[in-house]
């Protein structure tokens, strides 16, 4: 088996990490998911990802936007009217996520074959 040496470990570990500092936590994933959907307003949103607060809600997507994940249109309507969706950029994870989905699947098998 070849051996990896420190330089090479952290080369690897790197972008790693840079992802999952951008998509770690409860909530990313879930918001991301919800969007693959379609276009999802606040209140949408909301109801569809059991357990989160408006308030965190509103956090993790300011984030998705700063990351460029997420897009935030404004509609000039009365009331006013804020519109989420996935940027060409958040739709690049897509194929992540669903390699996610698919270990989650397998796992949770594994799991409950096991209770």
């Amino acid at each position: 088996m070849k051996e990896i040496n420190h330089s090479e470990c952290t080369r690897n570990l790197l972008p790693v990490k840079d992802a999952l500092d951008i998509l770690g936590g409860k909530w990313k994933l879930p918001i991301i998911v919800a969007l693959t959907f379609g276009n999802k307003r606040f209140k949408e949103m909301q109801r569809e990802i059991t357990g989160i607060t408006a308030k965190m809600l509103s956090k993790e997507l300011k984030d998705l936007e700063v990351n460029q994940l997420v897009k935030r249109t404004v509609y000039d309507t009365v009331p006013v009217s804020v519109e989420y969706e996935l940027t060409a950029y958040g739709k690049s994870l897509q194929k992540v996520i669903g390699e996610l989905r698919t270990w989650g699947v397998q796992h949770r098998k594994r799991l409950l074959s096991k209770a």
